[in-house]
């Protein structure tokens, strides 16, 4: 397939903060039509270090893709895989020794002749509206701490947006670090004229939701609008916000695109069917995943943690467990006396 994209648009934001450590590729205002990568990343680890990863990383995978991806191709996992270690090549050369590391999240828009491919590591999100339908085809699923206390049972669906842990993340590309950790891949096919395609860094997120991002596509404004817009509707935000907007104006269908690979759909880790099902207030279950470890890693292993929820369970165990030693006791006594 051959796919023709409107003029995306950038937001890249300091919000209240002193410095900005994301970094989105192309540069704000440098994009244009005949792009077809487009990255953000989302740097931690303080004292100026986290610009130093995210753009370490943007830098690397832009260098992969210009010297040694075809754009009139199909990308193939391969060479993703591959422009991920030249990006962590490039954050590597960065790493000054220190104990706390310099690290990244990563977000990638690859379009192609096979559709479009996405990949993340982090809690940077990855989004797939269809205004025509109002539909949320793709979300990609955050590497949380959150996420992973929800999919325990620790918190509910709700408590995920409040958590006091919610910024820790339990994937980073990390500097200096011989454990890389593995991005989530979807390949997608199924794109339309009018498909909007959207990744953002965590702080676009601070004040809106899925049903109020899909209000703002659909509103009847033309794509730089929905840009000064989105600046608009994420100017209460504390932490630095970046995102890029990609519309797709036309797909030309060619021979053998019904071969291709589409699992958006299927792929477990598409987070709009995490569903919330409310049996009580707070009483929620989400679709069960297979063999997904979870990774407690921002910079260093993540200290467990104990949440509300878990320490009303432990408590009801103990109480349990005091009465049957109490019920045990009097029964010893009674037997004692008589």
């Amino acid at each position: 397939m051959r796919i023709t994209l409107f003029p995306p648009q950038a937001v890249h934001e300091l919000g209240r903060r002193a410095n900005q450590e994301d970094s989105i590729y192309p540069a704000q205002g440098d994009a244009t039509p005949d792009d077809r990568l487009f990255v953000l990343c989302d740097g931690m680890g303080g004292h100026e270090r986290g610009e130093v990863a995210s753009s370490a990383v943007c830098e690397g995978l832009a260098d992969y893709f210009l010297h040694d991806v075809k754009a009139d191709e199909v990308l193939s996992d391969g060479q993703l895989q591959a422009a991920l270690e030249h990006a962590y090549k490039f954050l590597d050369e960065k790493d000054n020794g220190e104990f706390r590391k310099a690290g990244t999240t990563m977000t990638l828009l690859c379009f192609h002749r096979g559709g479009c491919t996405a990949a993340h590591i982090g809690d940077s999100r990855i989004y797939h509206f269809r205004p025509s339908s109002r539909e949320i085809l793709y979300k990609s699923r955050d590497h949380s701490l959150v996420f992973e206390l929800y999919q325990a049972g620790e918190i509910t669906y709700r408590e995920m947006k409040t958590h006091p842990r919610k910024n820790q993340i339990s994937r980073a590309m990390i500097a200096g670090r011989d454990n890389r950790q593995r991005m989530d891949v979807v390949h997608i096919a199924d794109i339309q004229p009018g498909d909007y395609f959207l990744i953002c860094s965590d702080g676009v997120l601070e004040h809106i939701d899925d049903e109020e991002l899909m209000d703002w596509l659909v509103a009847d404004d033309d794509d730089n609008s929905k840009r000064l817009r989105l600046v608009e509707m994420t100017k209460r935000s504390a932490d630095n916000h970046s995102a890029y907007l990609v519309h797709v104006a036309n797909v030309q269908a060619e021979a053998g695109d019904e071969t291709l690979a589409d699992d958006e759909q299927t792929v477990r880790f598409n987070a709009v069917h995490i569903h919330p099902v409310l049996k009580a207030e707070d009483d929620v279950r989400i679709v069960p995943e297979e063999n997904d470890e979870a990774e407690a890693t921002q910079l260093g292993n993540l200290p467990a943690v104990e949440t509300e929820g878990g320490q009303k369970r432990r408590a009801v165990w103990w109480i349990v467990g005091a009465l049957c030693a109490l019920v045990t006791i009097i029964i010893l006594l009674l037997t004692f006396i008589l």
